[in-house]
């Protein structure tokens, strides 16, 4: 196969960001948990631009990681979110619809100016696929 026939495959990589959808039932506990037991720094961001649906959120600084801690009303149980990077979007997006992945925008609404797509792997753990900064 010559290289001109080859599709440019975009690059994936984790991201720094992990987002964990808590009840409000057990939120106060789990910012607690993460703040005073483990000793994690912890900031409520909760007057900032936060999320569609989030009632509350906290920043815990979780290593190399940001752990957001996102209290959601209509929640029953916890979930874990994840981002992934991307070197080009849209070349990204093709690879995954190719693998039979469709976007699933409508879980939480994004920017229109955002260079992303929400996603789920086979097991229903949401993914934001974004284009990094380069």
């Amino acid at each position: 196969m010559s290289d001109d026939s080859r599709t440019a495959m975009p690059g994936f990589s984790g991201s720094v960001n992990i987002a964990m959808k808590i009840p409000r039932a057990q939120y106060d506990a789990t910012v607690a948990f993460y703040r005073d037991v483990l000793d994690l720094p912890v900031t409520d961001v909760s007057d900032s631009a936060i999320a569609t649906g989030v009632s509350r959120s906290h920043r815990c600084e979780f290593g190399p990681n940001t752990l957001w801690l996102d209290e959601v009303e209509n929640y029953s149980r916890s979930d874990l979110w994840l981002q992934v990077d991307t070197d080009d979007i849209a070349a990204a997006m093709d690879r995954l619809a190719a693998a039979g992945v469709t976007p699933q925008d409508e879980l939480e609404p994004l920017p229109d100016t955002a260079r992303a797509h929400w996603i789920t792997n086979p097991a229903g753990i949401v993914h934001l696929v974004g284009q990094k900064d380069l």
